[in-house]
């Protein structure tokens, strides 16, 4: 009987201590969200977020792309620079951050980073620093 228990023992150690395979790697899924929105982002829109596009004027935006959760928006905006000049332009804006071009009177295009501060309004910086506070037309 006690050789039984051993057998027993010694076969459940040999297969609980056997390697087990890692299991595969999960498949990267493929999107076409970037991380990061670009300026030139506002240009064009891909096919791909073309058959998400979105149109309602009830909202600010003029027009929205992606899924829920990952929408990017694209806004008419004005507001003034730090010289206390106006501004206007557009830009497209994924969760919290955003790019876009700015205009104004003597200057026709300035490429600008944003981000939100508050309900239609955003901060906004160029490539040399300087801020502009902006609002969603």
């Amino acid at each position: 009987m006690q050789k039984n228990y051993s057998i027993l023992l010694l076969i459940f150690i040999f297969f609980s201590c056997k390697e087990t395979d890692s299991p595969p790697p999960l498949p990267k899924i493929n999107s076409f969200y970037k991380s990061a929105i670009t300026a030139d982002d506002r240009k064009t829109i891909t096919p791909e977020e073309a058959r998400t596009y979105h149109v309602n004027k009830t909202y600010h935006y003029e027009y929205r792309t992606g899924n829920p959760g990952n929408y990017e928006y694209n806004y008419d905006v004005k507001g003034i620079n730090n010289a206390g000049d106006s501004v206007c332009g557009n830009i497209n804006v994924q969760g919290k951050y955003g790019a876009g071009v700015l205009t104004t009177d003597t200057v026709s295009e300035i490429e600008i980073n944003t981000e939100w501060i508050s309900y239609g309004k955003l901060k906004a910086t160029d490539k040399k620093g300087n801020e502009y506070q902006l609002i969603v037309k």
